[in-house]
């Protein structure tokens, strides 16, 4: 049990560290369109996110994929932007129900890229054999589910307090907190290390 806390904890603190911030951005741009109403689907689309990660852990740790590390480096800030932009152009429509698809299968390419990004550190922190690495795999894919619930719960607290108590229509606060993301996010991919060949 102890070392299911061990690989848990790591899991959680995979994403709750002030240098998850790619991660912290993507989760802010994914919750922001939604209420509490929504958990449901924010629940799907964080599970997509986390057997996207895992997939690509597997694949990393069987060998079946390899990529270099400044192209996940670039596609990770790619991927928020695709839903920060898809926020804007969305901002205010009443078709959440039907963008479920699409926002999907980023969340689960961003799952799959940043598991990608982090394959070469999980395979130095678990050591032995392929099969034996599974059970530590699925305990800090718990964790990062964990840890996402976590700090969607945040920013939808933050969006309550902001459209209940200073007015902001749910609009303009995915406006405003999607220009906030791709603000962010356009230096990172500036300064991608995948311009530098």
């Amino acid at each position: 049990m102890s070392e299911f806390w061990i690989f848990f904890e790591k899991g959680l603190r995979h994403i709750l560290n002030l240098y998850a911030n790619d991660h912290i951005l993507f989760l802010i741009a994914l919750t922001i369109p939604y209420a509490f109403k929504d958990w449901k689907r924010l629940l799907i689309l964080i599970t997509i996110f986390t057997v996207g990660h895992t997939l690509a852990l597997l694949l990393a740790i069987f060998g079946v994929v390899i990529i270099k590390a400044n192209l996940v480096d670039f596609l990770i800030p790619i991927t928020i932007l695709i839903v920060a932009f898809f926020n804007l152009f969305t901002a205010g429509k009443s078709s959440k129900q039907e963008s479920i698809s699409v926002i999907g299968f980023v969340t689960l390419f961003f799952g799959i890229i940043h598991g990608l990004g982090f394959a070469a550190y999980f395979k130095t922190l678990v050591g032995g054999s392929s099969q034996s690495k599974l059970l530590p795999l699925s305990e800090f894919s718990l964790g990062i589910e964990a840890s996402q619930i976590i700090v969607v719960f945040i920013v939808l607290i933050l969006s309550y307090i902001v459209q209940t108590f200073f007015r902001f229509s749910k609009r303009d606060w995915t406006l405003v907190m999607s220009a906030f993301v791709i603000g962010v996010v356009l230096p990172m991919i500036i300064q991608s290390g995948i311009w530098n060949r």
